[in-house]
């Protein structure tokens, strides 16, 4: 992706100066369709990593109990539903796609196809990962709380 967004402008002032365009509407194409796949596969990759955004400044000062809390709470209220709705919503207009092989007005476009399809794909990979977040976050909630006597022997 990133050799292509090179070649893309190079290819766009070098072919103004020699006079012709070595860059092509396919290759800009291929361009935001390699970006959209690291984006809509990376999105679960990350949730798994904990390296998603979140609202720090009061996360970081919260203990890991309230964190485990947090994250359930986030993972029920806003990322599961999102992703259903995500699916729900798309889950035509990606079938239709693929069932005409839809391809893109612009010249030399390419088919549109495969990066919907990995808009549903990557949802629905966020939607497991997420579904494994809330579990691991119910175990820190529901963990058995050491009692005083666990304390004074170890």
């Amino acid at each position: 992706m990133i050799l292509i967004g090179a070649w893309n402008v190079v290819g766009r002032y070098v072919g103004r100066i020699i006079g012709t365009n070595l860059s092509s509407n396919t290759l800009l194409e291929l361009q935001w369709q390699l970006f959209a796949a690291v984006v809509f596969l990376g999105a679960a990759c990350t949730l798994k990593q904990n390296e998603h955004v979140r609202v720090d400044v009061f996360y970081k000062d919260l203990n890991p109990r309230q964190k485990g809390l947090a994250n359930l709470l986030g993972t029920l209220v806003f990322l599961v539903p999102f992703s259903i709705t995500v699916i729900y919503v798309s889950w035509r207009s990606v079938w239709n796609a693929c069932a005409i092989w839809e391809v893109s007005p612009n010249p030399g476009g390419l088919p549109l196809c495969p990066p919907k399809a990995l808009m549903i794909l990557g949802f629905l990979l966020l939607l497991a990962q997420g579904c494994s977040e809330a579990i691991k976050s119910w175990e820190i909630i529901s963990a058995e709380l050491p009692t005083s006597e666990d304390k004074r022997h170890g």
